[in-house]
């Protein structure tokens, strides 16, 4: 555990995928709420918007080398971090494909990279990771609405739409796995945000985004059980 100078536990988020965007955003206000940050970057030879932070951020945002993409890269990732405990885990991924392709016609390489980047990977990342984090510590995803069956009334997105509601079953999966703990585990909706995925149309912007979900986040924090909550921390059917 980290502490400030006054003996105070200062705790500590784990944010996989903060290089930039609305991942980058939320490790900035964890940071300003007095969290010490530990953001993922998959490239390791670009200065990124988390590298600019940590530069300011006097020893309190600490950069590693993550690509959930690559199972090879967990273990060492847990072996760099066994000293560390984290009070929250939250994987912040996703990518989409041609969004008007409906589902029989989606190459499967396309397929596969959307499913594994959005689902599988995510989980392979909380299944490898989870001892770290506290006994009442949260565990969380990035989710959509879009994952939601019961509002997909509109279709299009399909394998992206498929992708975040296979993420919701395995994160239920694994949080019925851990019904013994005192964990709270969430999948946030974050509404369509003006990001690299989210494209310049989107109706929100990513620095009125990130307080509300960093909000959400620290609202379930020490609460048992999962949630799918959207900005605003209401329920999202399944």
């Amino acid at each position: 555990m980290s502490s400030t100078d006054t003996g105070q536990h200062m705790p500590t988020a784990l944010i996989v995928g903060a290089s930039r965007g609305l991942g980058h955003a939320m490790a900035a206000e964890f940071l300003g709420r007095g969290w010490n940050v530990i953001g993922t970057v998959r490239d390791t030879s670009a200065q990124t918007p988390l590298h600019d932070l940590a530069d300011r951020a006097e020893g309190r945002v600490t950069i590693e080398h993550l690509d959930i993409n690559e199972p090879d890269h967990l273990a060492p990732l847990h072996e760099r971090l066994a000293e560390r405990q984290l009070d929250l885990l939250f994987v912040n991924a996703g990518t989409t494909n041609n969004e008007q392709t409906p589902i029989g016609k989606v190459a499967t390489d396309d397929f596969v990279e959307v499913m594994v980047t959005n689902a599988l990977g995510p989980i392979r990342v909380i299944e490898a990771l989870e001892d770290l984090v506290s006994h009442t510590g949260l565990i969380g995803a990035m989710s959509s609405g879009q994952g939601s069956i019961t509002n997909n009334t509109t279709a299009g997105r399909e394998v992206y739409r498929g992708s975040k509601a296979a993420l919701n079953m395995f994160m239920r999966s694994f949080a019925i796995r851990q019904a013994g703990t005192q964990r709270g585990f969430a999948l946030l909706a974050p509404g369509w945000i003006r990001t690299a995925l989210g494209g310049p149309d989107a109706p929100f912007t990513v620095e009125e985004s990130a307080p509300l979900l960093v909000d959400v986040l620290l609202s379930k924090l020490g609460t048992p059980g999962l949630a799918y909550l959207d900005r605003s921390g209401r329920t999202v059917p399944w």
